[in-house]
């Protein structure tokens, strides 16, 4: 899925621009990032509410693209910055993660499918 794509299904915007063309294969939705590094996939949008810096840096160990933030959550300053000079897409969406997620999904953008049961 293309972000044209991807802005157009979530009426998202994009706060800052990707450094270059991705074809989104995947996304994940969580606000715990130690689960997106668990279920890490190869050009993968990370769905989150969380806008602290670390969300920038688990995209990036995540080899996601993209962060889109969730439920109208501006990011600060800080994680911008970090997101330019670490050359990862910014959106910005006003639902929901549960809807942000089906509106991206009936679009077209799978999810990453059944995953092992983990026992703690």
């Amino acid at each position: 899925m293309t972000l044209d794509e991807i802005l157009e299904a979530a009426d998202a915007e994009v706060l800052v621009e990707l450094p270059f063309t991705v074809d989104f294969e995947s996304a994940c939705a969580s606000d715990l990032m130690s689960d997106v590094l668990l279920f890490t996939k190869p050009n993968m949008l990370l769905v989150t509410g969380l806008t602290n810096p670390q969300a920038i840096r688990t995209a990036d160990m995540a080899e996601a693209p993209a962060v889109m933030f969730v439920r109208g959550k501006y990011p600060p300053a800080e994680t911008l910055s970090l997101a330019e000079e670490m050359g990862i897409g910014v959106l910005l969406c006003r639902y929901t993660m549960f809807e942000a997620a089906g509106l991206l999904y009936a679009a077209g953008l799978k999810g990453l499918g059944q995953l092992p049961i983990i026992r703690q």
